[in-house]
């Protein structure tokens, strides 16, 4: 059972994906930064690209990613012509030094562009940054998928395919604005695997509108019926404010906050009744796949594209809006594809935001990073212990945290308040001070079965 805290799940947390994040990002962070960064890449260091693009045939309602539509051949042959151009310059400033482990392709959705354009840019890519058989992964958009593209990820030795499932409920696909019938799906699987590319990511939302209990438990019935590698159960976050394309969406009929705990904790049992481990708080994966493996080594990480088993302590994002990480600085590209593409022409590198990562925030990001991937942490610097108790001892009392010596760790019933606990950490996130307040004077907790 997990137990159901409302003003906690009322209070947005960061999803941690960096620390510091995002929000903190400042314009003092920029393309000379990130030409240092590069350039101090050491000889045989791993390295893992991740590579943005931000177009898709059709815009689903839901989505809170920067894209735009795909429907001006010249605005794609412009942005690959950029994106080339700033490998090269990336390229030139690792100097052969660095060890490609992981290539990436997201979105948007990356089969927005022409297969041979994709196979371009992964030749593009492995000729200017060496590697050793690096695995390559793409996000895909079921709705475009044809048997061209299947043929080339193959070709392009493509190991790793990650679908935008959302829901197999048809009036919950019909109030997000993403049609895509489970037929699809599984035709789209079919073709891959096939043709020798099995491992399969899926992608599914939880409160989203219209969404019931049944609907959910339907999907999940169709999920496991079809068993890809891995599987993200994501909470759909509605924010018109900040993503317009959300206004199509008809607030009125979303999950209330009890019913979204409890699909997310259906959710749960049901994956790992059918055999998933699970890896945080909504990732699952086959007990074969690297990162269920990784997960049982306590090797699992945590980066921009969520859960991963890519061991590689620098990641660097090329295209619009993508962000680079390293251990002492984060830079993020310019986001919108029409200024990246004049930065790019002006022969800079297009980093325009970012933040310099001191020793502390370094820790830090290492205890929220534990906590997350293995819902546990050694706390052994007394100055970040002190600084979050106030947080921590209010969370303990409402027995979502434990303590085990300087061991702190969250229990299985805590789950879908990890990134509470990890915001304790966070030295830059502002508790409110009703959160503050132990639970001896609050109702009683309920759980949710």
């Amino acid at each position: 059972m997990w137990s159901n805290h409302p003003d906690l799940l009322a209070q947005p947390v960061p999803r941690y994906t960096s620390y510091p994040t995002a929000l903190e990002f400042r314009p003092e962070v920029g393309a000379d930064q990130m030409g240092e960064a590069l350039a101090a890449v050491q000889a045989g260091d791993p390295v893992s690209l991740y590579v943005h693009i931000p177009y898709c045939d059709k815009i689903c309602w839901y989505c809170g990613c920067n894209t735009g539509a795909a429907s001006k051949a010249h605005r794609l042959t412009a942005y690959l012509e950029a994106l080339e151009s700033e490998i090269r310059m990336v390229g030139r400033r690792l100097g052969g030094r660095a060890r490609l482990q992981r290539l990436s392709f997201g979105g948007g959705s990356p089969n927005a562009i022409p297969p041979i354009a994709f196979v371009r840019l992964v030749d593009r890519i492995l000729t200017t940054v060496q590697g050793d058989r690096p695995e390559i992964s793409i996000e895909i958009d079921p709705r475009a998928m044809t048997k061209d593209w299947a043929l080339t990820l193959a070709a392009a030795q493509v190991s790793r395919v990650s679908f935008g499932v959302q829901s197999f409920a048809p009036h919950v696909q019909q109030a997000i604005g993403r049609i895509q019938p489970l037929s699809m799906i599984e035709t789209c699987m079919t073709s891959l695997r096939m043709r020798g590319v099995d491992k399969i990511n899926f992608d599914l939302m939880y409160g989203l509108p219209g969404q019931s209990l049944a609907d959910l438990d339907e999907t999940l019935d169709q999920v496991i019926a079809l068993r890809p590698s891995r599987i993200a159960l994501f909470g759909y976050a509605h924010l018109p404010s900040q993503f317009p394309r959300q206004k199509r969406i008809d607030a009125s009929l979303l999950p209330d906050a009890h019913l979204r705990l409890l699909q997310a904790f259906h959710g749960f049992e049901r994956l790992v009744a059918a055999g998933y481990r699970a890896i945080g708080f909504d990732h699952f994966a086959l007990p074969d796949d690297g990162l269920a493996v990784a997960a049982d080594a306590g090797r699992v990480h945590r980066n921009f594209q969520g859960f991963t088993d890519d061991p590689s302590k620098t990641v660097i994002g090329l295209g619009a809006s993508a962000i680079s990480l390293f251990p002492g600085m984060i830079a993020q590209n310019e986001k919108n594809a029409g200024p990246y593409r004049e930065i790019v022409a002006n022969g800079q590198l297009p980093a325009v935001r970012g933040i310099i990562r001191t020793n502390a925030d370094q820790k830090r990001a290492a205890i929220i990073e534990d906590l997350l991937c293995r819902s546990r942490a050694m706390i052994d610097d007394d100055v970040l212990l002190d600084s979050a108790r106030p947080q921590l001892d209010a969370l303990e009392a409402r027995g979502l945290a434990e303590w085990r010596g300087r061991s702190l760790l969250i229990p299985s019933h805590a789950l879908p308040y990890a990134r509470h606990v990890a915001a304790a950490f966070d030295d830059r996130y502002r508790w409110p001070q009703n959160l503050l307040v132990l639970p001896e004077i609050r109702e009683p907790v309920r759980a949710v079965a």
